[in-house]
């Protein structure tokens, strides 16, 4: 028996409301599940890396800002230091799905291996690798494609925003498959664990429902693939210094390779309010509290131990207090950079150890589907 639902304001609402609080249970759980996952991480890492494989990695569109640094870099050392074994993908092919020309590509792959060495991934601990080194994931792509709908990749939350955002642009194949990318990115190293944050999880959900899918159909019901779960970030979502999302193409970052008179410049810009007394109201005062909020995380403290510091100094006082925090956090990163900077064929042989690590990983996992598949011909 099926019904057809009638939307009225009233009932609209009501499912808003619905979705909400279903979005809401969902991540409760997967905070949870990744709380629990981080504490079977500094128990049993160490003595058994293979079952903690993560992988995570970056677009790279531009250079890192400190949005990366304080969500994801530092967790990444963190969970390398644990004894996780880490990938860290370049996804060099994912720079076209939403614009016309590379950019400066090679520079830009350059400076997040320079920041990732520098923030303290180690490349005999750490698999640095580029997508489009790697031609065994474009052939998993292949038989994931098959797994998924036209509908569940339109539903995708980036693929939705991006294209809300296209101006009317149509939507490239390329664009709308980046979910299954991420998937063939994810599966081909048979990653345990993906660090993520909130806004991922979706991309994260569509990941599992390949390995379970293609479990199912094309392996009988074996295991090839591992249901990957998610290591959910505590760092906040930031914005950038003009009051709006953290974005490199809005320039409103601090980048990692800024100066520290390059630092002060852009903190000095950032909105703030006229209020004199510094407060943390995430709600009334959502500019003044993120910047409360990165000085705390630099700092290592709450962001009202920051407010209550600065107090009736101001916004002076308050960029004061957050420019200081960044650049003597990142002196150490900064200096460690212009030092690997000065070395570009130690870049390149990073590149080609992890390049090729990768490939022998990928081309056992593409040899184990045709075998499954029936393809070993």
């Amino acid at each position: 028996m099926s019904s057809i639902a009638i939307s009225t304001p009233r009932a609209t609402e009501a499912a808003g409301t619905t979705l909400h609080a279903d979005a809401n249970a969902t991540y409760a759980t997967a905070l949870e599940r990744s709380a629990l996952l981080d504490g079977l991480i500094d128990a049993h890492a160490a003595n058994d890396p293979a079952r903690f494989r993560m992988l995570t990695g970056d677009r790279p569109t531009g250079p890192l800002h400190i949005g990366h640094y304080l969500a994801s870099l530092r967790n990444r050392v963190r969970l390398q230091d644990k004894g996780a074994e880490t990938f860290v993908v370049i996804a060099d092919y994912q720079v076209i799905t939403d614009r016309d020309s590379v950019g400066e590509l090679g520079a830009n792959v350059r400076g997040l291996v320079l920041d990732y060495l520098a923030a303290g991934l180690d490349p005999a601990r750490t698999t640095i690798f580029t997508h489009s080194a790697v031609p065994a994931l474009g052939q998993l792509m292949l038989p994931f494609l098959s797994l998924v709908t036209d509908a569940e990749l339109r539903r995708n939350p980036t693929v939705k925003d991006e294209l809300a955002l296209s101006d009317g642009r149509p939507l490239s194949g390329l664009l709308l498959t980046y979910p299954v990318h991420q998937a063939a990115d994810i599966l081909f190293c048979h990653s345990r664990i993906v660090p993520v944050g909130r806004d991922q999880l979706p991309h994260l959900e569509q990941t599992r429902a390949i390995a379970r899918r293609f479990n199912t159909r094309y392996a009988a019901g074996q295991s090839v693939f591992p249901e990957p779960e998610a290591l959910l970030s505590d760092v906040p979502l930031l914005l950038g210094t003009d009051g709006s999302k953290m974005s490199k193409s809005k320039g409103n970052v601090i980048n990692l390779r800024d100066t520290a008179d390059e630092t002060a410049a852009r903190v000095r810009a950032a909105r703030t309010d006229s209020q004199r007394r510094i407060t943390f109201d995430p709600t009334g005062r959502p500019a003044v509290a993120n910047l409360l909020t990165i000085a705390g995380l630099f700092l290592e403290e709450a962001p009202e131990s920051v407010a209550d510091r600065v107090g009736d100094g101001g916004a002076r006082v308050l960029k004061q207090v957050l420019t200081e925090a960044v650049n003597e956090s990142l002196a150490g990163h900064r200096a460690r950079r212009a030092e690997l900077a000065r070395d570009p064929a130690h870049l390149a042989s990073v590149l080609h150890d992890g390049n090729a690590r990768a490939n022998e990983v990928a081309e056992r996992t593409l040899a184990t589907v045709r075998a499954v598949m029936g393809m070993s011909y």
